[in-house]
């Protein structure tokens, strides 16, 4: 059995396999966990980030207002379940004041390395780029330097250093709705300078795994488990009726983590309900945050459902693993 390497959760959400599945990966029967209008003046609530909290749970949630601008906001639950999200959108504070100007905000992903949680985004900076910041009580938030030139998305930073050195996936991008991207692998000894640049892995040109032909991207902070990081990503197709995005899994080396060690060639999660198919960009799956208890394997995984709204769903270590070495891409 595999084991993963991370704290007790007792309280992670959970919901049993259904009888019956042979997925490794189930949804929560009362999807969306988080609605559209959670936020009474949102237009959408999803590609959320969520972490354990004091004796429940925090997040930094996007909200697109009526607007359309995009943003973060805090929020914050007893059960991972039934979320309060904060009024205003998280005022940064911290850095020079010309990374500190607001274009756009999108994306979050957060984890906890040492004594801080730290926030990575999608921070508009003349362009797309990934920006970092951090907080110890999900009310005082401080920006740090934004990671990479324009253009980025996508960053994910590991939940521990390697090495010594902090180390983030992200994926290059450009201005527009890319068509293409790869998941590159960066270190940094400070979180401001980051280098030694490797790659991780890339799209797959080739029927045998279509549905990551177009572009893949990280999502959860990678899992430490005693076989290696789990990394969660998305990946896309490009259709004849647009992208379709879809959720696979890979397992990553422990100390060198540009090395896969194994990669889904089946997709674990793809649309196929109602408030995934339908919504401001229909057909999206988009996992962004991943709860783990380390007693009992289980893994939570939050993921944003056709731009709209944000869903929940369950699969174990030992499910992820054994579909993952049952059904490996062979490169």
């Amino acid at each position: 059995m595999s084991k993963l390497l991370t704290p007790s959760l007792p309280n992670i959400p959970w919901q049993e396999k259904p009888a019956g599945t042979t997925a490794p990966v189930w949804r929560y029967t009362e999807n969306p966990v988080i609605r559209r209008h959670e936020k009474p003046d949102a237009n959408s609530i999803f590609n959320s980030a969520v972490v354990p909290f004091k004796d429940g749970f925090a997040g930094v949630f996007r909200c697109d207002s009526q607007a359309l601008s995009m943003d973060l906001y805090a929020g914050f639950s007893k059960d991972g379940l039934h979320w309060q999200i904060n009024k205003d959108p998280i005022q940064f504070t911290g850095a020079d004041p010309e990374i500190l100007k607001r274009e756009y905000r999108y994306d979050a992903r957060v984890c906890f390395i040492e004594d801080r949680y730290y926030i990575t985004w999608c921070n508009g900076y003349h362009g797309p780029t990934i920006g970092i910041g951090y907080t110890f009580d999900f009310e005082t938030f401080y920006q740090l330097e934004n990671a990479f030139l324009p253009y980025n998305r996508n960053g994910v930073l590991f939940p521990r250093k390697i090495g010594g050195m902090y180390a983030m996936l992200s994926r290059p991008s450009d201005t527009t709705h890319t068509r293409f991207g790869d998941v590159f692998c960066s270190v940094s000894p400070d979180l401001t300078f980051w280098g030694k640049h490797r790659f991780v892995m890339g799209t797959y040109k080739g029927d045998s795994s279509a549905w990551q032909s177009t572009k893949i991207g990280p999502g959860p902070s990678p899992i430490e488990t005693d076989e290696g990081w789990l990394l969660f990503y998305h990946g896309v197709l490009n259709t004849c009726n647009g992208f379709v995005y879809r959720m696979g899994a890979a397992l990553l080396d422990k100390d060198e983590p540009w090395k896969v060690k194994y990669r889904s060639r089946f997709y674990l999660l793809a649309p196929e309900e109602l408030y995934e198919c339908v919504g401001d960009v229909p057909n999206v799956v988009f996992p962004c945050a991943a709860l783990t208890d380390g007693d009992t394997g289980r893994i939570a995984i939050y993921y944003g459902c056709a731009d709209t709204v944000t869903g929940l769903c369950f699969t174990t270590v030992d499910e992820t693993l054994n579909f993952l070495k049952t059904h490996n891409l062979s490169l």
